[in-house]
């Protein structure tokens, strides 16, 4: 059985364009909770990105209320769809990002699979994916403290593309440390002031 991991790569090894068009296609039913995972993925590194990961929230954003509101396709302008994605198929870094989900594939087994598709659960996980983000783009830039946010919905992502519930769980909480940290120096910092 071919891994999800395997399938990602052999899209960006693929010949075709690498469009969001092309992505969802692709991945059918599980294009909601891949671009979730490369929406988030970079705002997730514990790296300065100068706010241009706000760019990525808001489009995670729209998606979070498309899902929430019950949608099963993915709905964004014509104009967005044709964009090419831009991943270089050989960069290290998508390789290393296709190894973390190979390495995470190897530990993580289908858990309450009947649960994760039903669409209260979906929906849940859509607020939760929309409140995480939400912080994260409210996170005080050049801070690092959008990293813990973004992880949980990349986490979360993993989860529903993979079909773990132990993952859905960790994402919350990693994500929900985040958030108490974004509180508590926002609380700690208004005190200051």
């Amino acid at each position: 059985m071919i891994t999800f991991s395997q399938k990602l790569q052999t899209f960006f090894d693929s010949q075709q364009p690498k469009t969001l068009q092309s992505l969802i296609e692709n991945f059918a039913e599980k294009s909601f909770a891949l671009l979730f995972l490369i929406l988030l993925a970079v705002p997730a590194l514990p790296l300065p990105t100068g706010g241009i990961t706000h760019i990525f929230e808001i489009i995670a954003m729209l998606l979070a209320l498309e899902l929430l509101i019950g949608r099963t396709t993915i709905w964004l302008p014509q104009s967005w769809l044709r964009k090419t994605v831009p991943i270089k198929p050989k960069s290290s870094a998508l390789a290393r990002f296709i190894k973390v989900i190979a390495w995470i594939e190897k530990y993580s087994r289908p858990r309450l699979t009947s649960v994760q598709t039903s669409k209260l659960y979906l929906r849940l996980l859509a607020v939760v994916i929309l409140v995480f983000t939400v912080f994260a783009f409210l996170a005080p830039p050049f801070s690092g403290l959008d990293t813990l946010p973004s992880l949980g919905v990349v986490l979360v992502s993993l989860a529903l593309i993979l079909g773990d519930s132990l993952l859905t769980i960790i994402g919350v909480m990693v994500g929900s440390v985040g958030i108490g940290l974004i509180l508590l120096l926002g609380r700690t910092v208004f005190r200051i002031l």
